[in-house]
């Protein structure tokens, strides 16, 4: 209802400015709004000679919603517009219950890039990985496709087989067959570990606060006397603010839990957690890495900042914005996903673009300690050009040597990221668990036109 009382007012405001020529200082505020009106005759010029000249006949309703989309792409990564099918899917998807392959992806310089596959869908059992660039479907390039036109390709009837042209980093591309399942994503599941609850929670749709409950109370009742509780938030790309909200809730006795502010200053929301913890105040670790982004991002900051948790991992994806979803028509004409809020975790901090950085850094491998090293951003919001900026003066963690990386001892099918999570929880904190030796890297330094590699040794702590 707030969304269209603004939209009423600022039509009236255009409408009774339009009738106040003889204002010196309405004329100056018409103005804009002139160019506006002479921009859109030049839109409407150009649809036209179009629709006469180009070299075969055209659909005017695509060229429309291309052009639609494509003035919203162009204002932030994640700000688009929705036709009435695509808003299905969408409404589809947060529902938890969709055909498809399971894939969270958005689009960078008219590439499509896979944010995070989703946990046991066709698309991770396949293999597919954050930061691969989906260049074909079924042997059609997809380059310069809006998102949404991309993943149309990508769905439809369960059984299917689809055929994906991979670009990946230090690889040639590659195509991957992968049958379309109807996607019913489970977002939460948990299991026990020895005297630890491994809470594993994917993504964020409409049943996501629910089936945490549920399955942290399965293995509570297997096991009481648990010691502590792994919340494991990587590779989750986010969803739902208010399901955030509510795992959030979850470990919270109150206070705030995350703050949104619009583009007035005044327009500030806030969201508050309820009396009642539903671990009894269990001590928990929270797993992050940089696929970690958006409403995932609202759960580790609020409990980071709220003392109830400490995070074990990488630096976060850092998409510190709030998009809304506003109907046109109804859905008729399908929706606007447009940015409308940067949110602030509760000691105030915006992590757009910067992300989180945990209290304990840790790569999962020695593969993975040598790309931080190498590359500043990665794959991150920071890595989008017309990502909205960070707060002033901030910036993302440059190349560096992770803190810890897997030593040699390590068995390499285990998890070492959760191993170290279960140390902190073992030892009461990140400050008393005892630090590994700081991994061997080779960090890229730039000297002039060119570029050279030093490795870079630490010695152990003592």
């Amino acid at each position: 209802m707030k969304k269209y009382l603004l939209i009423g007012v600022s039509a009236f405001v255009l409408g009774a400015g339009s009738m106040a020529y003889l204002s010196q200082h309405a004329t100056a505020a018409a103005q804009p709004r002139a160019n506006t009106y002479r921009m859109l005759g030049l839109f409407g010029d150009v649809l036209d000679i179009v629709e006469r000249q180009y070299v075969t006949p055209v659909d005017d309703t695509k060229l429309i919603h291309a052009a639609l989309d494509g003035m919203l792409t162009s204002l932030d990564p994640h700000s688009s517009y929705l036709d009435p099918a695509g808003f299905d899917d969408m409404r589809d998807q947060t529902r938890g219950e969709y055909g498809g392959l399971g894939l969270e992806v958005t689009s960078e310089d008219g590439v499509v890039k896979v944010i995070s596959p989703m946990d046991g869908t066709p698309a991770a059992n396949a293999g597919i990985k954050p930061g691969d660039y989906i260049t074909g479907v079924n042997g059609e390039s997809v380059l310069g496709l809006s998102v949404n036109e991309a993943v149309k390709q990508m769905r439809g009837k369960p059984g299917e087989t689809v055929t994906l042209t991979i670009a990946r980093e230090k690889s040639d591309p590659f195509d991957v067959k992968i049958v379309r399942e109807v996607i019913k994503q489970k977002t939460a599941v948990a299991r026990l570990d020895g005297d630890y609850g491994i809470l594993r929670v994917s993504g964020f749709n409409e049943k996501t606060t629910d089936e945490a409950q549920s399955a942290f109370a399965a293995i509570k009742a297997k096991n009481p006397k648990m010691k502590g509780l792994i919340l494991d938030l990587r590779r989750n790309p986010g969803g739902l603010l208010d399901q955030a909200v509510g795992i959030s809730d979850l470990f919270l006795e109150g206070g705030e839990i995350v703050s949104q502010r619009g583009r007035d200053p005044r327009d500030v929301e806030r969201y508050n957690a309820r009396p009642g913890d539903m671990t009894g105040g269990l001590p928990i670790v929270v797993l992050i890495d940089s696929g970690t982004a958006s409403a995932a991002e609202i759960v580790a900051g609020a409990l980071q900042d709220r003392k109830r948790a400490e995070l074990v991992g990488l630096t976060s994806f850092g998409k510190g914005s709030v998009q809304t979803v506003i109907p046109l028509r109804g859905g008729m004409d399908g929706a606007l996903k447009l940015t409308t809020a940067r949110y602030f975790t509760p000691s105030g901090r915006s992590i757009q673009k910067t992300g989180i950085e945990p209290n304990l850094e840790v790569a999962a491998t020695k593969d993975e300690a040598q790309t931080i090293a190498n590359r500043a951003f990665g794959f991150s919001e920071a890595s989008f050009k017309n990502a909205l900026n960070a707060d002033e003066g901030k910036v993302r963690k440059g190349a560096h040597a992770p803190a810890e990386a897997p030593p040699e001892s390590f068995d390499a099918k285990k998890d070492f990221q959760l191993t170290r999570a279960e140390d902190v929880l073992r030892y009461g904190s990140v400050a008393a668990t005892p630090k590994l030796a700081k991994p061997t890297a080779r960090l890229a330094e730039v000297l002039g036109p060119k570029a050279r590699v030093a490795e870079v040794k630490t010695p152990a702590p003592k």
